[in-house]
């Protein structure tokens, strides 16, 4: 018998060493509180106990009552993610590996839902990225609103769910006030059984699935996403005005030139830069960040609400914002000639762009000009020693500016030089009217004025987590781990099949330089793209793991806490380290955050793509109804045996071209060559084409086209056309969007393609 168990001395790893033992069989809560010795409160805490960790995968429940370790009957426990193919998910972790879950083996699990999976036998020669299985349990459901358009047979109202991840319409019993067609949320009430419908409650109606002004809403009650803050929260807003008029110690740098460039319909300005010499002669760069940590104390109900909503959300035509608009545009933001409270990374950097020190300070600044990206682009390219355009900016401002630049051009190369990951693609921003639709797509620029200021992010981000990490402290690190060896040689087959010879990509050199070479090639966003879908995602972490995108050993988020929790936190554990005082998070409680914000950002992510694909498909679906056969410029991205898939470069989003509209005749595929051939004409991919589009399915989210006039142009990259080695099937296949891996776009614009 094991010892006797107290409650004090009840934990995980009691648990799980009796439960290794070779005489354990799987038991009840009961048994086990019996073979522990457990009485009264004793016997409560371990049913508490036990539900966490069936929760965290640690263990799994076996007939719905009985607890077992899952590694000797292969069972694990994770969430499920649902892709739009039906198949789902559950990711790996340091103890099981990922595992793929065919559409028919989900049983009733729904997207989020916590699982119970049994895993197929490996495949006896080993490497494969994952494991197959089964889903045997539901654990928990997922604490779960769905957003979706009503519907009618006639005799049974349904939900279609606007998320196509959902492969089943809801059964609901009452309109609830709604009318068909009207957009409407519902509540998961019941799935018990994969052959009939889920069922669900309308517990609000949004408006007319039509109506492209409820777009937004729509997003934000699909994500969760906080309209207003509570009235508690507001109220603590205001009082922290108070707290401007009592900085406390610190250094003042209101002599100093110090300067914001941000976009122009930017609000909340919170980073500033300045540069001077030191006694060596050695550039000095100041990263000054507005100081949120001063007005939002911990554990104050401000910070309890930041904390949940863990980040700001961007979304096309509103900003979400994780702090109350008197301190992220007011109290906190760094306004041009306005005292502000600030924290301060000073860093020293030598002739050669290496930083050789750096040290840190709470101080105040009165920033002397706010530009924007484009007033410091032309600063930036106005000759040294003549006067910028600009009117506002002085000669020896626009000296100094100048010099950061060259400064941050260094650190750019140096980082490059390290063989950092260059995945900034070009894209396309979406603006909308006030009525909701699309009035103009414009490009994104990533020009010199927005480096200098990302890169100079970077180095302070960097440069607070070496100090902190030197000092042995626990923090909240930005990780972006290496690819599985799995994974990369699941990309060189598709980069092999897009026409290109990557060699080894195991290697970051190598495939840094491979991201370099292929830069002007015509699939270059596709590789680019497979080369994202096969990099794990950024995360915020407890532990130190680097940063493999941006080659750096040390990094943590610091330089936005307006917009993001974790640089919060990272503000306050640097601060009590300034000030001799312990770390204010324990381990638990950063490891609990870590894996909350990664949650939050992810959704925030989430909501902003799904949103802008929302207002493309509302964009191509008007020019059907008002016949408006506009020809859109596109490259085929994939093909199939029963059509092209293509992807607008204007739109950055895809659709199919079926076999049926290419030819009367046969059209003959050639799966070793990726190519169609229709009579004279040979698709393959890479070729650039012209086309309109002649079907928008907003509930699948799929689009059709057809090839406009004019041949295909044959790309470099692809493969050259050869004989056709069979028909292809005119079978009318339905097309299908291939899922994406979206970077997230970061205030200061571009795609932030690593999770910077």
């Amino acid at each position: 018998m094991p010892k006797r168990a107290s409650i004090n001395s009840l934990t995980h790893e009691t648990v799980l060493e009796f439960m290794r033992r070779p005489e354990y069989a799987p038991m009840t809560a009961s048994e086990l509180a019996a073979a522990l010795e457990l009485r009264g409160g004793g016997r409560k805490a371990l049913a508490q106990l036990l539900h966490r960790m069936v929760i965290a995968g640690d263990i799994v429940l076996i007939r719905k009552v009985r607890y077992s370790l899952g590694a000797p009957a292969d069972l694990i426990t994770g969430r499920v993610e649902c892709r739009r193919s039906g198949d789902g998910s559950v990711a790996a972790t340091e103890t099981t590996p990922a595992v793929r879950i065919e559409k028919a083996n989900l049983d009733t699990a729904l997207p989020g839902d916590l699982v119970t999976v049994r895993l197929e036998p490996a495949h006896p020669e080993g490497g494969e990225p994952f494991r197959v299985g089964k889903v045997i349990r539901i654990v928990e459901r997922a604490r779960r609103v769905v957003v979706g358009t009503l519907r009618s047979t006639g005799k049974f109202l349904y939900v279609v769910p606007l998320d196509p991840a959902y492969q089943q319409d809801f059964y609901v019993p009452d309109a609830q006030g709604a009318k068909v067609d009207d957009r409407v949320v519902i509540q998961f009430t019941n799935w018990e059984n994969r052959h009939v419908n889920p069922e669900g409650e309308i517990i609000e109606v949004i408006g007319p699935a039509d109506n492209p002004s409820l777009d937004t809403l729509t997003i934000m009650r699909q994500y969760e996403l906080p309209s207003e803050f509570p009235e508690e929260v507001m109220r603590e807003a205001e009082r922290s005005a108070g707290r401007l008029g009592s900085p406390g110690k610190r250094l003042d740098l209101r002599d100093r030139f110090i300067f914001t460039v941000d976009p122009a319909t930017a609000k909340d300005f919170d980073d500033a830069l300045s540069l001077e010499r030191d006694e060596r002669g050695r550039r000095v760069l100041g990263v000054h960040i507005a100081d949120v940590s001063h007005f939002v104390t911990r554990a104050s109900t401000l910070d309890r609400d930041a904390q949940q909503r863990g980040n700001s959300v961007y979304l096309p035509d509103k900003v979400v914002p994780m702090l109350p608009e008197e301190l992220s545009n007011g109290l906190c933001s760094l306004k041009p000639g306005q005292d502000r409270l600030a924290f301060s990374v000073f860093m020293t950097f030598d002739d050669e762009g290496r930083m050789v020190s750096s040290r840190f300070a709470k101080s105040i600044i009165r920033s002397r000009l706010r530009l924007t990206y484009e007033q410091a682009l032309v600063v930036i390219e106005t000759p040294s020693g003549m006067q910028s355009r600009e009117e506002s900016v002085s000669a020896e401002a626009g000296a100094l500016i100048r010099e950061i630049c060259d400064l941050a051009m260094q650190l750019r190369a140096g980082r490059f030089a390290q063989f950092a990951l260059d995945l900034d693609m070009p894209e396309n921003q979406v603006v909308i009217g006030p009525d909701g639709t699309i009035v103009d797509i414009r490009p994104v620029v990533n020009d010199v004025s927005h480096q200098m200021i990302e890169e100079c992010m970077v180095a302070a981000n960097e440069a607070v987590a070496r100090e902190l990490s030197d000092r042995g402290l626990r923090i909240l690190h930005r990780l972006h781990e290496s690819p599985s060896e799995e994974r990369i040689d699941e990309l060189a087959i598709d980069l092999r099949g897009m026409g290109y010879q990557p060699g080894n990509l195991k290697q970051r050199r190598n495939l840094a330089e491979f991201l370099k070479r292929i830069r002007t090639t015509p699939l270059a966003h596709c590789a680019q793209m497979a080369v994202l879908r096969s990099m794990k995602r950024a995360v915020y972490s407890a532990e130190a793991g680097g940063h493999f995108g941006l080659a750096k050993t040390f990094y943590s988020h610091f330089t936005s806490p307006i917009r993001r929790y974790p640089d919060l936190v990272v503000h306050r554990i640097l601060q009590a380290a300034l000030e001799g005082k312990p770390t204010p998070y324990p381990a638990a409680e950063l490891k609990a955050l870590a894996l909350h914000c990664s949650d939050t950002e992810q959704n925030a992510a989430e909501a902003e793509r799904d949103l802008v694909e929302i207002k493309k498909y509302r964009f191509l679906e008007q020019q059907l109804k008002t016949n408006d056969l506009r020809v859109y410029e596109a490259v085929v991205v994939r093909v199939m045996n029963f059509g092209l898939f293509v992807e607008l470069e204007t739109l950055d989003i895809q659709g199919l071209v079926h076999i049926s509209t290419l030819s009367d005749s046969f059209v003959h595929f050639d799966a070793g060559l990726h190519a169609l051939r229709a009579g004279r004409e040979v698709y393959s991919l890479g070729a650039r084409v012209k086309v309109r589009v002649v079907r928008v399915d907003f509930d699948k989210r799929r689009l059709d086209f057809v090839l406009a006039a004019g041949k295909p142009v044959t790309a470099g990259a692809a493969p050259r056309p050869a004989p056709a080695t069979g028909p292809a099937r005119n079978d009318g296949a339905a097309s299908r969007r291939s899922e994406r891996h979206s970077g997230h776009q970061g205030r200061h614009g571009g795609r932030r393609a690593s999770g910077r």
